[in-house]
């Protein structure tokens, strides 16, 4: 079997995604078109940006071949993935995710992250001689951030 190497992006607007005779068939504004089998077993991944059509029967074809599809906004932010019922390899990682949400370590790990980002930054901004972040400041902000007040953060990181 060959390695999942292609990745079929919509990112224009006005493409269609469809299924004819066993190929994922893209067609642009221009009415170009693109086959990819689904035998050849090619296909790693979709990339279905907004204001692009798709075909219910090409998504359950993506499903059917194991094939992830990655639904993005028009400006880019991932807001769904779709996958295979059949696709259990991530059930483990979820299930740690979720316990790490509920008992406060993913909260922790998630400050660190960003604090360790900021760090990386003023390295660069030192690097080149600009003004750095203030990282007192930015760590009492991020220590501030409580687990309760999350869906809050979320809903303005969201409007941004």
């Amino acid at each position: 079997m060959r390695a999942r190497v292609l990745k079929v992006v919509l990112d224009g607007c006005g493409s269609y995604l469809g299924m004819e005779k066993g190929c994922l068939v893209v067609k642009d504004k221009e009415q170009n078109v693109q086959k990819y089998p689904l035998f050849e077993n090619e296909i790693g991944e979709v990339v279905l940006k907004s204001g692009n059509m798709v075909s219910t029967g090409a998504l359950a074809s993506l499903g059917f071949w194991g094939i992830d599809c990655l639904i993005l906004t028009r400006r880019g932010k991932p807001v769904a993935m779709v996958r295979s019922l059949d696709d259990d390899s991530h059930v483990e990682t979820r299930v740690c995710q979720y316990e790490a949400l509920k008992n406060g370590k993913g909260v922790h790990v998630a400050k660190q992250l960003v604090l360790s980002r900021i760090e990386s930054q003023n390295i660069m901004l030192r690097k080149h001689g600009l003004r750095q972040h203030d990282l007192m400041v930015a760590k009492h902000r991020i220590d501030c951030i409580e687990s309760d007040s999350l869906s809050i953060i979320r809903q303005k990181a969201y409007e941004h």
